[in-house]
């Protein structure tokens, strides 16, 4: 199983929306899939449709010991959801002076199987909660908006990424990065994303997720682009860059 961890600190960049439409569309394509919602903002959780009480109290006990996989794993879109609450806040707080804190999550996970793929799904910051997934993960996954400002403090973040590697989980390498609501139109997200394809160069995907209205609209009634807008460029988009994903993967 891959386990990816999806991460960029700027807010807006399409981070959760590319969780769910990557994990919906690859349980289309005949993978089981497997998310956790690691921000307490509960994005991920929302989006997928998840709308009930997080059942035994979701990451946040999970991380804590006091719940197991099975008990905070439900089923969403027809995939492996932990979700998250807002009891998560507090965590970096309570694990502030416990021993091998960095490892938590990677512990609870444990060895996990019967799932294909496992995303990640990172707070905008560079906190503990960001920190156990890249811990947890094999692959670092990027979506960066196409836009000058998006570019702003992603050197910070590879730097995270090298120290992770370096320090505390050596597998780790970023696996793709990709560009989101891009406009062929705009002169400056061409721009962009030729920067982008100079600096990552094999790293950075081919396919670019369009700037799309669907995109936006799906996580309000709690449905990935496919069940929500089949036939709009998101779910077009989307699924290309699932077939890219398992290309690369060589499944």
């Amino acid at each position: 199983m891959k386990k990816i961890a999806v991460i960029n600190q700027k807010g807006g960049v399409g981070k959760t929306t590319s969780v769910v439409n990557i994990c919906a569309g690859l349980q289309r394509l005949g993978h089981k899939v497997m998310a956790v919602d690691m921000d307490p903002q509960s994005h991920l959780t929302f989006s997928l449709g998840f709308r009930g009480d997080v059942p035994s109290g979701g990451v946040y006990s999970l991380m804590k010991g006091e719940s197991s996989l099975e008990q905070t794993t439900v089923e969403a879109e027809g995939i492996a959801l932990i979700p998250s609450s807002a009891d998560l806040a507090g965590l970096e707080v309570e694990m502030a002076d416990r021993p091998g804190r960095e490892h938590v999550l990677k512990e609870a996970l444990g060895n996990i199987n019967g799932h294909d793929f496992l995303f990640m799904d990172c707070p905008p910051t560079l906190g503990l909660l960001s920190l156990n997934a890249l811990v947890a993960a094999d692959e670092v996954y990027i979506p960066l908006q196409a836009e000058f400002l998006a570019l702003q403090g992603l050197g910070r973040l590879l730097q995270s990424v090298r120290k992770v590697k370096e320090r505390l989980n050596a597998p780790l390498e970023i696996g793709g990065v990709f560009a989101t609501r891009f406009d062929r139109r705009r002169g400056l997200n061409n721009e962009v994303l030729s920067m982008l394809y100079d600096y990552f160069k094999e790293k950075l995907f081919r396919t670019v997720i369009r700037d799309n209205i669907a995109l936006a609209e799906a996580p309000s009634y709690g449905k990935s682009i496919f069940d929500y807008r089949a036939s709009s460029h998101g779910a077009e988009d989307y699924m290309k860059l699932c077939r890219e994903i398992l290309k690369r993967s060589g499944s």
